[in-house]
């Protein structure tokens, strides 16, 4: 049990340490809200779970459907596109702020970019479905403490890195902080793209 919960942690923390959509998300608020990470590992984990809970009633092959990739990935790529704008927009802006933010709350940011990245059903289909089956062998313990372990990793890095944001705010002078949000505009629009171009089998021609 207690190497599997191991094995959980690593490869939650593996998964949820690569540069992606929450991860930009959660820089830009932590700069206003110390605890932006925490609000949006929670979003995240709104759309976890109900995923989480279709893997252990046996429906992880829905997730691999050619059909709903397409449709997650075309609507994800458009949301996500959306947002990167809001982003360029709100560091092309002549207003003058002393924490500027993005318009929408830290829980809808971490729901929005979980719920728009196709890549995410895709890992809970494969990976996240294999260490399932694994939690299952072992009994409903151990389903459980897979969920609390998964979702906490999820928690204790999002909160890690709003935190960090949040204190390295002194050292973003504004040009700097311009730059961090073009940065992470380019991040979020260049997922949506990849993601629009990758749903509709246009990556495969380039």
């Amino acid at each position: 049990m207690v190497t599997f919960l191991c094995m959980v942690f690593i490869v939650s923390l593996s998964g949820v340490m690569a540069p992606g959509p929450v991860f930009a998300v959660t820089l830009v608020k932590g700069r206003t809200n110390p605890l932006a990470g925490s609000l949006i590992a929670f979003g995240h984990g709104l759309i976890e779970i109900p995923v989480i809970i279709l893997i252990v009633l046996g429906l992880a092959v829905w997730l691999k459907d050619a059909y709903v990739h397409l449709i997650i990935g075309i609507a994800g790529g458009l949301v996500l596109c959306w947002m990167g704008y809001g982003m360029f927009r709100l560091a092309s802006s002549h207003i003058t702020l002393e924490k500027p933010d993005l318009p929408y709350p830290s829980f809808v940011a971490g729901a929005m970019t979980t719920a728009a990245n196709p890549y995410f059903f895709l890992w809970w289909a494969t990976v996240g479905s294999m260490l399932i089956l694994k939690a299952q062998a072992l009994g409903l313990l151990a389903v459980v403490l897979f969920v609390v372990v998964h979702l906490g990793t999820d928690l204790l890095w999002c909160q890690c890195v709003s935190l960090f944001s949040h204190r390295m705010q002194h050292l973003l002078t504004g040009r700097v902080h311009k730059g961090v949000l073009i940065a992470c505009g380019i991040l979020l629009a260049g997922f949506g793209i990849w993601f629009l171009l990758d749903s509709t089998g246009i990556a495969s021609l380039i």
